[in-house]
């Protein structure tokens, strides 16, 4: 049998159900063989935040309708892109249990870590307010996954994304500037920027690394004096410089820019940045790339567990059992979960909205999703009624 190139699991793999916790298919072994084929409500919900956060966004859903298309289940979810709360349903399965149990850790592991990347970059966005963020994390994840992180960084509010299949797939333009190669290739930051400038299609704005040889406001004014109005911005990459606080070296090469009459040229800012050290950059800093925050966010724990049994309620220690849904209000974007067949709850005054909406049934796909686009521009309308 040949092996595969990269130690990743292939399409089919997952979709067989091959990428699932042995503990299920001796599951599935036992309940076979003693003829029991009982219906079975499943519903995956979040415990608790990492890190104090306070809400999270729903990813992953595209794929999960592709891991269960042809199941005979019934399949309903929260719309992708929803902000989300603890002990919240985000998606209900129902089926013989024997017919979904070996698929458990593979669906997990598509909502798990899309929504702990999803949410991780919504918070950077969201401390950035309207200075652009670029997901600049791909390097620090296996290659496979970097259409998935980037997709899901995109979807969670971040302006571009810089792998190139990436971006193909998002139908969008790679972001980038130039690496610290470039310069140490050429020797000069100048002559980098100059080179950058003479080759590189005009239609890309000239952003230039400016702490590779010397100090960073004297690169800064080199560089600004070398291409004028032609340079865009000058991209700083020393959160932990040895000189000690980035904010003030972005101020002194304010001031040092500004004098000389270049208050065009932006200042973009990367390299160990999160929603913390944003908010703190966000007087001087016109931009910014978040690599590892983002890529290697914190997976949100998402637990599967069964509800219902045969109709009948029930649930392990700690959940809550019975059919569940999820209403928001529309007027504060208050999220609330009642029993099935409870009236929908009243808050501002106004009936709140069901938000479990079906995926599947029996099989099919029976909602349109959404591009990731217009997830985005959701995503990022529902920011404003949330805080960090």
């Amino acid at each position: 049998m040949n092996s595969p190139l990269f130690h990743t699991a292939s399409d089919a793999d997952i979709k067989s159900g091959q990428v699932t916790d042995v503990y299920f298919l001796r599951t599935l072994e036992i309940l076979r063989q003693k003829g029991i084929a009982k219906r079975a409500v499943a519903e995956i919900v979040l415990k608790s935040f990492p890190g104090g956060w306070g809400w999270g966004i729903l990813a992953g859903i595209e794929e999960v309708a592709v891991l269960l298309q042809g199941l005979p289940v019934a399949v309903r979810a929260l719309p992708e892109g929803t902000i989300f709360g603890t002990m919240q349903p985000v998606l209900t399965i129902e089926g013989r249990y024997t017919d979904f149990a070996q698929y458990e850790t593979a669906l997990l592991g598509l909502l798990c870590q899309a929504s702990g990347v999803a949410t991780k970059a919504a918070r950077c966005k969201k401390a950035a307010g309207d200075h652009p963020v670029v997901s600049f994390g791909a390097r620090r994840m296996h290659p496979t996954l970097a259409p998935m992180i980037e997709r899901n960084a995109y979807l969670g509010g971040c302006d571009g994304v810089s792998v190139v299949k990436s971006a193909e797939l998002l139908q969008l333009e790679p972001s980038g500037t130039m690496p610290h190669s470039l310069i140490l290739m050429l020797g000069d930051t100048v002559a980098a920027a100059q080179a950058f400038h003479e080759i590189i299609d005009r239609a890309i704005r000239r952003v230039v690394l400016i702490d590779t040889f010397g100090d960073e406001k004297v690169e800064a004014v080199r560089v600004a004096q070398a291409l004028g109005g032609d340079l865009y911005a000058v991209r700083l990459d020393t959160p932990a410089s040895r000189r000690g606080d980035i904010l003030g070296i972005l101020r002194e090469v304010r001031w040092e820019l500004d004098l000389r009459g270049f208050r065009h040229v932006k200042l973009f800012v990367s390299g160990g940045l999160d929603e913390e050290e944003i908010l703190r950059l966000n007087p001087v800093a016109d931009a910014y790339g978040v690599g590892t925050s983002i890529s290697n966010a914190p997976v949100l724990n998402f637990a599967m567990d069964i509800v219902e049994v045969d109709g009948a309620p029930v649930a392990k220690r700690g959940k809550m059992s019975g059919r569940k849904e999820v209403y928001r209000c529309g007027t504060c974007g208050q999220n609330a979960v009642v029993p099935a067949g409870s009236p929908a709850p009243a808050c501002c005054g106004v009936e709140a909205t069901p938000l479990l909406a079906p995926l599947i049934e029996d099989g099919r796909l029976v909602r349109s999703l959404l591009d990731v686009h217009a997830i985005r521009r959701q995503v990022l309308a529902a920011l404003e009624q949330v805080a960090l």
